[in-house]
């Protein structure tokens, strides 16, 4: 019988876990993390998304902003807020919601974001300290999938891991995490261009799929006894559900759950772990703010 990766419950964990450490810090008169967001435009995924990281900072503790622009605001506009928020001393990290309109570039974006304020651990800065081992904030999703694995027990040494997706947000990140001494995978990146993709999954003893394509994992491409970890998540209408919609993950959960020793739910599995990785990302900048 398969067992889920219940994402909400270890991420209500963790932020027990920083909420203490947030009150040892206000005991001892030091100040208070502070964690900021810009939300571009009015897209419902984001706008709940967001909705949600201020509700986690409330709960632990945090000071939250939260910043709001018109989908049509002028890219140089953009920066200049992104350059007020790195000056901007109170503020311990922050992050911009991303997707963000055509005209605006996501690169220029994330690269101006000051490294030691990168909640999201997207900067180049940080990606560069992750993948040599140095201490640095670690890209949120990733983050979160491989506190969900060493928390559960789930033995990752020698195992063959397939990630599904090669995006600079989970991918690439989550592959290079597991390869690492500590987690020691053997990562497979398999993607759209891939031979044979259907056979490399099906001898993975862990899965991992970020390509936001429902369904896309088949009963018939998982091996008995295998670990499954969902990061898609893709809005479609539901005319069972009060809001119209639901969300699905890349895996037929139904028919590939009967096969797994451990499977995540979409949602309720990654997701939490994500906005839980940001708070730990600003708790660790607020903390080295504070040092001499």
């Amino acid at each position: 019988m398969y067992k889920i990766i219940d994402g909400k419950r270890v991420a209500s964990e963790i932020k027990k876990e920083i909420a203490d450490e947030v009150a040892k810090l206000r005991s001892a008169g030091k100040k208070i993390p502070h964690l900021a967001a810009i939300l571009v435009g009015n897209d419902s995924s984001s706008e709940m998304y967001v909705a949600k990281k201020v509700k986690d900072c409330e709960e632990v503790g945090f000071k939250s902003t939260l910043i709001r622009f018109n989908d049509d605001i002028p890219e140089v506009v953009l920066l200049e807020k992104i350059a007020e928020l790195n000056n901007d001393p109170d503020v311990d990290g922050f992050i911009v919601q991303l997707p963000l309109p055509g005209h605006i570039s996501e690169k220029k974006v994330i690269e101006a974001i000051d490294p030691r304020k990168d909640a999201d651990g997207f900067h180049p800065v940080n990606i560069g300290k992750m993948v040599i081992g140095l201490s640095g904030y670690l890209p949120a999703t990733p983050y979160g999938i491989v506190e969900l694995i060493k928390r559960y027990n789930i033995e990752t040494a020698g195992m063959n891991c397939v990630v599904i997706g090669r995006s600079n947000i989970v991918g690439r990140p989550v592959s290079i995490l597991l390869s690492q001494k500590g987690m020691d995978a053997t990562v497979t990146v398999v993607h759209s261009r891939t031979k044979n993709i259907e056979n490399i999954i099906r001898n993975a003893d862990i899965i991992i799929t970020a390509i936001g394509s429902p369904a896309f994992v088949k009963e018939s491409m998982v091996k008995r006894g295998a670990v499954v970890i969902d990061v898609g998540t893709t809005r479609i209408s539901s005319p069972t559900t009060k809001s119209g919609f639901k969300l699905v993950g890349d895996v037929d959960f139904e028919n590939v759950a009967p096969k797994c020793s451990y499977i995540t739910p979409v949602p309720g599995g990654v997701g939490p772990m994500t906005r839980v990785s940001l708070l730990r990302n600003t708790l660790i900048a607020a903390k080295k703010r504070s040092e001499p």
